[in-house]
């Protein structure tokens, strides 16, 4: 009998195109992505991605079968999460998403303070805000506001996050420093590409954002290591030896501790602005207030 979590596994897949992003959206690990997707090939009989060192391209059969789950499975979670919603009236669940390294940050301390359930969902923002739309989340932080005609979804901005230019404690920024004071960004572009560079697959845009409001121009290079998250960059660069493009809420104890170092915040600031986004008609209130105090008293 054919398991309604390789269903799952198999959408993740394919609207995130790899394991390791399919793996982060489902919060399991990559090794059990990979065994439900060759247990259904197995059932069906039939080959649903291509694997490519970067990517896994649907094939036809692959295309065809999302297409026909796809509506199903959304009526399903929307069905499971209104089901858990009358079924814990005594102890009131609330689902919230947003980035992991956020979560870490902020949430994950506080839970065992928590006096209610709490789910929480790692993804893409516009697949969040698309699932807070359709009832199955309730709380989404976002730095994308997305204005939509009769949406029972409200946007308040609660803080900022500012993208700065950091470095591993080993890594020589004498010369790069002297570039910044003296103003001269041809020199200091030209320097900083002869050095090793981190990014996370989720932060590219924030990458090329940086460069091009700094030096007018699109990076012209790929980073050396792209990797699953900005923790995960962090704690390679912790007393090594590179340089990264991160959000400075992410790395401030690591900077106060002398673990990285501030390099740069920019000529200009490169910043974005983050949203509480909720529904207008969402039962527990109170309990929405809880996790947003927890974010606004953290991110001051």
């Amino acid at each position: 009998m054919v398991n309604l979590e390789w269903y799952r596994t198999f959408k993740e897949i394919y609207e995130n195109g790899t394991l390791t992003k399919a793996s982060i959206a489902l919060y399991a690990s990559q090794p059990g992505v990979s065994v439900h997707l060759n247990a259904l090939e197995a059932y069906v009989g039939k080959k649903l991605f291509e694997r490519t060192s970067r990517k896994m391209i649907p094939t036809e059969d692959g295309k065809f079968l999302y297409e026909y789950i796809i509506e199903s499975l959304k009526k399903l979670e929307i069905a499971e999460q209104h089901f858990k919603k009358t079924t814990q009236e005594k102890n009131p669940s609330l689902n919230i998403g947003m980035c992991s390294e956020m979560f870490q940050l902020i949430i994950e301390p506080e839970i065992p303070k928590l006096d209610f359930d709490l789910v929480a969902r790692f993804g893409a923002h516009t697949d969040l805000i698309k699932d807070l739309n359709n009832g199955i989340l309730d709380l989404v932080i976002t730095p994308k506001k997305q204005n939509e005609k009769k949406s029972l979804v409200e946007y308040v901005p609660f803080s900022k996050e500012r993208i700065v230019l950091i470095a591993g404690n080993k890594t020589n920024t004498s010369e790069i420093k002297k570039h910044i004071k003296s103003k001269n960004t041809n020199k200091l572009e030209a320097k900083l590409l002869q050095n090793i560079w981190y990014s996370s697959s989720n932060e590219m845009e924030h990458f090329r954002r940086f460069w091009f409001e700094n030096f007018n121009k699109k990076p012209a290079f790929k980073p050396n290591y792209i990797l699953p998250n900005i923790t995960s960059i962090i704690r390679c660069l912790n007393n090594g030896n590179g340089f990264a493009l991160v959000p400075d809420f992410l790395c401030r104890e690591q900077i106060l501790r002398n673990e990285i170092n501030l390099v740069w915040e920019g000529k200009v600031k490169t910043e974005n602005t983050l949203y509480f986004a909720s529904r207008t008609d969402l039962k527990y209130k109170k309990k929405l207030d809880t996790i947003k105090n927890i974010f606004t008293s953290k991110m001051k």
